[in-house]
């Protein structure tokens, strides 16, 4: 009975630590989109105003 509650302690905290990565990782591809649109509008001012500075 103790090897099953410790499979199950097991399997619990994987299942915890999983979810845990999803959601930070879901969280960080909505913040790698949001840097990246705005990478994107930059670039588009910078190409219509004709900056050339670096």
């Amino acid at each position: 009975m103790n090897i099953l509650l410790i499979i199950i302690a097991i399997i619990a905290i994987v299942l915890l630590l999983t979810g845990g990565f999803v959601q930070s990782l879901n969280f960080l591809l909505w913040v790698g989109i949001i840097l990246l649109v705005l990478a994107v509008i930059v670039w588009l001012v910078r190409l219509l105003t004709g900056s050339r500075r670096v």
